[in-house]
């Protein structure tokens, strides 16, 4: 039986650690770094007596996520205590929300693919809950012995629950990438997968293709890269189907993915919420969020990615794709919204050009983020104008923003006065050029009147080079034909 044969059911589970400057029961720092033990209270580490106090700030994200995803923002929610067992765990529990969640519902739009056979789709959210952060277990430098660092104890978290609506490894990763941008646009989330910051649970189960009933899944846990993701979806999938095919029985479970072997294995048998014994924490009212409350978040909420990309398009002409890029971070956003506002909307293409494709090589090949770009959004307004008004060739104009990357000139018209780069437009200096390149080169002009379409591009190159690239490209090709008497 083949891969196409089988249907591949995905749902994901997100945490994103909310960037609030204290926990989320504590006043104790969620800084990255510290020193193991450092950053706790009595609160974090369970101590006798002491009542945790939420975070108002914790809260406040909470609701901007829930209004960018067009959820219902619950007027009441309440905090439950999820008991097992863990050593990086004091308390024996974990307040997290269990019925009633702070946000209900919601979708989100993800784009699947790059090319031609793109395609959009609309995901559906289940849930998302504020819940604490179990510390860290510490396997290393240990001499056998395993150390417990709860500098994380407490650290607020927002788990975001998928529908099982997404059917293939590259519409997860879509998923994950959106949802990833998403918290990051609306800053609730720095979104540092490395630091632990952004980790996917990933639910996947197979059924036969036609049927209506989900198959058994398997959760893969805490993976913290999207090409992680793929790969342990992917394995996960193949290695479901041959059980299956090989006469056995997918058994519910967690799992973790070995990112040196390519493969998951199982961490233990999966429970479910009645495992945990879920009860109200007596020690926390019910969270109520006012309508007036919801308004002045929702007040004060930055243009979302749908809308921006929507108005690209509208006002400015852009493809799908070119305002689908452009919105893929609210930082290149910015930095290209400033570029066309520099140099003005009729430019907004050429524009979203150079920050898709000369800007964005150069930084991927620095390995720097956009807000770190030498070229300022001016600057690269400024080259992009003396492009339109013919004073650059687009061969002349990459120097001219290297120059501007190795920070040689202010502006794109400094660096053309200071290096004489201003294109040549002059009908008459480009005709005795090109009368020189005729002279010159007698063979390629008969191989042209011969029917060799080749010749004349030969005829172009070498006029380009006798003005060392400055001739208007467009000018001598239409000289050149007008004296061949093409």
């Amino acid at each position: 039986m083949s891969r196409s044969d089988w249907e591949v059911v995905i749902g994901l589970e997100v945490h994103a650690q909310l960037n609030t400057a204290s926990k989320i029961f504590s006043g104790a720092s969620t800084a990255f770094g510290a020193e193991p033990n450092r950053q706790t209270s009595a609160v974090d580490i369970a101590l006798p007596g002491v009542l945790p106090v939420l975070n108002r700030g914790a809260v406040e994200r909470a609701i901007r996520f829930g209004l960018a995803i067009g959820a219902h923002v619950a007027e009441q929610s309440v905090f439950a205590r999820k008991n097992y067992f863990y050593p990086d765990l004091p308390k024996g529990y974990q307040i997290s929300q269990m019925d009633l969640p702070v946000v209900v519902g919601g979708t989100i739009t993800i784009r699947v693919g790059e090319d031609e056979s793109a395609y959009e789709k609309i995901v559906r959210l289940t849930r998302a809950h504020l819940e604490e952060d179990a510390g860290k277990s510490l396997h290393e430098d240990f001499h056998g012995m395993t150390g417990i660092d709860l500098n994380r104890a407490g650290t607020p978290l927002l788990e975001i629950v998928s529908e099982p609506d997404m059917r293939s490894s590259a519409e997860a990763v879509a998923y994950a990438r959106t949802l990833h941008a998403l918290v990051r646009w609306i800053d609730i989330c720095d979104g540092n997968m490395q630091e632990g910051s952004f980790r996917c649970d990933a639910n996947v189960s197979v059924r036969k293709k036609g049927a209506t009933e989900f198959g058994t899944r398997r959760e893969i846990k805490n993976l913290n890269s999207f090409r992680f993701l793929q790969q342990a979806i992917d394995y996960e999938v193949q290695w479901q189907i041959d059980t299956i095919e090989d006469g056995g029985r997918i058994e519910q479970a967690t799992v973790l993915f070995d990112p040196d072997t390519g493969e998951t294995r199982m961490m233990r048998s999966k429970e479910d919420a009645h495992d945990y014994r879920y009860f109200p924490d007596p020690d926390l009212l019910p969270l109520m969020i006012a309508p007036e409350w919801k308004a002045r978040v929702q007040a004060a909420m930055p243009e979302l990615p749908g809308a921006m990309k929507a108005r690209f398009m509208d006002d400015w002409g852009l493809s799908a794709y070119d305002a689908t890029t452009l919105t893929t971070s609210k930082e290149v956003a910015d930095f290209y919204q400033a570029t066309v506002s520099a140099a003005g909307a009729a430019l907004a293409k050429p524009c979203a050009n150079w920050v898709m494709g000369e800007l964005a090589a150069r930084l991927n090949k620095a390995e720097l983020d956009v807000t770190a770009s030498p070229v300022s959004p001016a600057q690269l307004a400024g080259l992009v104008a003396r492009i339109a008004d013919n004073t650059l060739s687009n061969a002349i104009a990459r120097k001219v923003f290297e120059a501007l990357w190795n920070g040689e000139g202010r502006s794109a018209d400094e660096v053309i006065e200071k290096q004489g780069l201003k294109q040549v437009t002059d009908s008459g200096a480009i005709e005795a050029m090109i009368d020189e390149v005729l002279a010159a080169n007698k063979k390629s002009v008969d191989e042209f009147r011969a029917g060799k379409e080749k010749a004349f591009n030969a005829l172009v190159g070498q006029v380009m080079k006798a003005s060392k690239g400055k001739a208007s490209p467009a000018q001598v090709n239409e000289l050149l034909k007008k004296k061949l008497g093409a």
